[in-house]
């Protein structure tokens, strides 16, 4: 598991990933927000400042990130 200066990190699923194969887990440390696969645990994890996570939430939710329809 990861540590930031000496803690542990508190990694989170989000609730509606409920048995999927496909999930995020973040953890909240200081300014910083980690992020891994949570199908590898144990594997690398990458960091993101909170501004940068923040917007990239709000993307989310406002729908940037889906696909188009296709007619």
């Amino acid at each position: 598991m990861a540590a930031v200066e000496g803690q542990a990190l508190q990694w989170r699923k989000s609730s509606r990933s409920a048995n999927e194969a496909n999930c995020v887990e973040v953890a909240f440390a200081g300014d910083d927000v980690h992020t891994r696969d949570s199908k590898n645990p144990a594997g690398q994890h990458l960091v993101f400042g909170s501004e940068a996570w923040l917007g990239f939430v709000r993307g989310l939710r406002n729908g940037r990130f889906e696909e188009p329809s296709r007619s």
